[in-house]
């Protein structure tokens, strides 16, 4: 065991110097690929290191000094030499400037290819020193300010700096010399500007970056908790330079601006590894890009936290448990039926079990599970994939949506061959995944004997805690939602007024509504029948199954969520 190296320098070090047991570093990388939280942060969240040592062995592998930065009082010409958005994103605080070289502060371990950048977008030659967290934190706020002012400081800086590479900015708005696109590209303000874009992204917790080019302006937007968000609108001629910046480090090709492409960033943002899916789309006024932002700190993959109901809960553990049958999650896009499939899995997967996913991309890398991604273009289909898994020898089985008859037949067989089948199908509720099914042209005796259960689901987005405010309900709001007056005397629902800490939003956050239907006896006995989908509904509420809109009033009357969400979304 002790002679296990690691990859993490930080872990190697510790353990070269016996702070850290071996089964102690196996806590920490199990801990590390559970939540993708920074291996240092898990440290001295365990308390397995005292932040003052964790200090000395940052400092040993940097190469320098620990300074106690409280004690320094740092001049502002100093400051001005890190913009905002560079501490911010990475962390540090210059406290010391040469000819051309900048002493920063940093309390982590920064990578090789993160110094390379710093020394790029600065321009200058970087020396390190190390200070504890919470004073290079409370430095960045107090010399930087509050961080809503950083988009718009930081355009207009970037204003002043595009005009020093003006030409170079025209040269590639024309968008013929792909050197000079690439120059473009690559120049420090576009740098700057796109660092900029994605941590603040990141600190918002956005899903997706969308940027948007039209043939006056040049837009980005956020989507949080399922909205867009527009933000302040960088220059029109920004187009291409950003748009070309994110093809170059996604790795795909610039040159390339008539067909869709996709590709992958992974970087480390304000000390969290984030990944970002990029897809490009050309339009007439350029290409449009969007960046997924898969934050594995901020999604939980516990069944515990995904907020259903204690009923539901209990009853979908005990189905995913079940040695074979299909488990069906159902729902629009971004409903988060990957993230609770990918929980039920992580519950599911123990070295007695064999796991394999076929999933379009593959969003989150869970360890102990083989994940294919589909690749329509080259005829690796789902279909396709599901055949060569049967060969595998695998208990558990993942098929990322069933789209055709040929993938519902081939999971059906999976399940009749003693395995257990999970996937997504994009209905409306969970009784109408079973007509879905039958309309893709399966024999509804297939679907009966091997249709377990189907969860139908919703995210709704959460009141804001800081400005909740209670109301009373208008007769008819609650004749909207289907309840009685009488049994609502005296009870409060919520709204949230709109403060700084959730944008002026009035909601922070998102969690699930849930429908889950069992197929026990009397349903299969309608599913044999070809019996529509409301049939199906009112035997399976019959049988005690809360719908969507019920799930959703539980919600609003335990004070998550508002009555306009579970209208809109149920």
């Amino acid at each position: 065991m002790a002679g296990i190296e690691y990859n993490d320098p930080l872990l190697q070090q510790l353990m070269d110097e016996q702070l850290l047991t071996p089964q102690q570093a196996e806590e920490v990388v199990d801990e590390h690929e559970r939540t993708g939280k920074p291996v240092r942060e898990i440290l001295l969240n365990m308390d397995l290191v005292a932040e003052e040592k964790m200090l000395e062995v940052v400092s040993t592998l940097l190469g320098c000094e620990v300074i106690k930065l409280r004690d320094l009082d740092i001049s502002s010409e100093v400051i001005k030499t890190v913009p905002a958005s560079i501490a911010r994103m990475y962390n540090v605080v210059p406290v010391k400037t040469g000819v051309n070289s900048v002493d920063m502060a940093t309390f982590d371990l920064l990578s090789p290819e993160v110094v390379d950048e710093l020394a790029f977008v600065l321009t200058r030659d970087i020396n390190f020193v190390v200070a504890r967290e919470e004073d290079i934190k409370n430095y960045i706020v107090r010399y930087y300010g509050d961080e809503s002012e950083s988009v718009s400081e930081m355009l207009s800086s970037l204003e002043s700096e595009l005009q020093d590479a003006g030409d170079l900015m025209e040269v590639s708005k024309r968008g013929d010399d792909i050197v000079q696109v690439e120059q473009a590209a690559n120049s420090t303000p576009v740098v700057r500007f796109v660092n900029l874009v994605l941590y603040q992204a990141v600190q918002d917790r956005a899903s997706d970056i969308h940027f948007e080019p039209f043939e006056n302006e040049f837009k980005i937007r956020y989507r949080v908790d399922g909205a867009l968000y527009e933000m302040a609108p960088p220059p029109k001629h920004l187009a291409l330079p950003v748009t070309s910046r994110i093809k170059v480090i996604s790795g795909l090709n610039i040159a390339e601006r008539r067909l869709p492409q996709d590709g992958r960033i992974q970087l480390t943002v304000a000390g969290r590894p984030i990944d970002f899916r990029v897809s490009t789309l050309p339009t007439q006024f350029g290409e449009s890009v969007v960046l997924r932002v898969l934050d594995r700190s901020i999604v939980s993959l516990e069944l515990e936290n995904l907020g259903m109901p204690d009923d539901v809960y209990q009853n979908f553990t005990e189905d995913i448990d079940k040695p074979n049958g299909i488990v069906i999650v159902t729902g629009p896009t971004g409903s988060g039926k990957t993230t609770t499939l990918y929980s039920a899995l992580r519950r599911i997967n123990t070295i007695e079990s064999k796991l394999l996913t076929a999933e379009e991309p593959v969003e989150y890398d869970i360890e102990g599970i083989i994940q294919i991604p589909i690749h329509e273009a080259i005829g690796l289909t789902f279909s396709r994939v599901l055949r060569a898994f049967l060969r595998q020898d695998p208990d558990i089985i993942m098929v990322g949506e069933i789209r055709d008859l040929d993938t519902a037949e081939i999971s059906i067989q999976a399940s009749l061959t003693g395995h257990l089948v999970f996937s997504t199908l994009h209905t409306n509720d969970s009784s109408g995944a079973v007509t879905r099914l039958i309309d893709m042209g399966v024999e509804p005796f297939l679907i009966a004997s091997t249709l377990e259960a189907v969860l139908g689901q919703r995210l709704v987005r959460t009141i804001c805690q800081n400005c909740k405010t209670a109301y009373e309900p208008t007769p008819d709001i609650l004749q909207q939602l289907g309840l009685n007056e009488g049994s609502m005397q005296g009870r409060s629902f919520y709204y949230g007024a709109g403060c700084t800490y959730c944008s002026q939003t009035g909601y922070k956050g998102r969690r699930g509504v849930y429908e889950y239907l069992r197929v026990r006896d009397p349903i299969r006995d309608l599913i044999n029948l070809r019996k529509p989908t409301l049939v199906i509904r009112d035997k399976a509420v019959e049988l005690g199954m809360r719908t969507l809109r019920e799930d959703g009033i539980r919600c609003i009357l335990d004070g998550y969520t508002t009555v306009e969400e579970v209208l809109k979304y149920t």
